[in-house]
């Protein structure tokens, strides 16, 4: 019997390896970030409270919560965006293609959100929650950054620039990886390899015929016997077509009769 045809065994490329320690790497930057935001978002908060009882004591308590649940809730959709991709890192070792149209998808949109953050951080104004909530009377954008300066720990804003960027080039290098062509032939459903029939089986589905390899021939015990012949292993018949007797046992000639 042969064997049905195999699907052969396919081996992962470097290209996408590499993207998936990226996809890892990403995810421990975002988790720093959510460790850094939770050890401040309690300064800022207090920060632009203060700043708005000044200029606009209606709005200062609103603005002082939405920054921190916008933080907050910030951090936490990140991170998990981050464990997703850390899930599809190990599908992707395992050359599913779904996985990896899905980490296009998510990592998209974490660059964009990635990238508008360090655009924002490098015009220079912080407005956190604020928008839309106070009135005319709020304090400038550059008060708000230099009360935030003074109150935040020298490392917080080189940090997470630092954590950033690194996390956008990370997560850009690991997209751009998995469009090579080497990730391609991977990730592209492979054909069953066709396996030629081993020399003397049978074909699956036809049986044999006599004499053949594999089959007992017309002599072995447990053959049927061709008609008109003794099965294996026994005399044969008198009477038999074909059949003689000894020459011990074969009348001789009749003699002539006696005068």
């Amino acid at each position: 019997m042969v064997d049905p045809p195999s699907t052969p065994a396919r081996s992962r490329p470097g290209v996408v390896t590499i993207s998936s320690y990226l996809l890892i790497l990403f995810a421990v930057l975002q988790l720093i970030g959510l460790i850094i935001t939770l050890s401040t978002i309690g300064t800022i908060r207090d920060v632009l409270r203060d700043a708005y009882a000044s200029t606009d004591p209606d709005a200062a308590d609103a603005v002082g919560g939405i920054t921190y649940a916008v933080g907050i809730g910030g951090a936490i959709f990140a991170l998990l965006i981050a464990v997703g991709l850390v899930v599809l890192a190990l599908l992707n070792n395992r050359g599913k293609n779904g996985s990896r149209i899905t980490t296009w998808v998510l990592g998209g949109i974490m660059i964009c959100c990635t990238g508008g953050n360090l655009a924002s951080g490098a015009a220079g104004g912080f407005t956190g929650g604020a928008a839309g909530v106070s009135s005319g009377n709020a304090p400038s954008p550059d008060e708000i950054q230099r009360q935030l300066d003074a109150a935040l720990p020298g490392w917080f804003t080189p940090l997470s620039t630092a954590l950033s960027l690194l996390g956008v080039l990370a997560l850009l290098a690991a997209l751009i990886l998995l469009a090579l062509p080497k990730a391609n032939e991977f990730f592209r459903k492979p054909q069953p390899a066709w396996e030629p029939p081993v020399p003397g089986a049978a074909y699956p589905g036809y049986p044999q015929g006599p004499g053949q390899p594999g089959y007992p021939s017309s002599g072995d015990p447990g053959y049927p016997p061709t008609p008109g012949q003794p099965p294996a292993g026994q005399p044969p018949v008198p009477g038999q077509p074909g059949d003689q007797a000894p020459p011990s046992d074969r009348p001789g000639p009749t003699p002539p009769p006696m005068s």
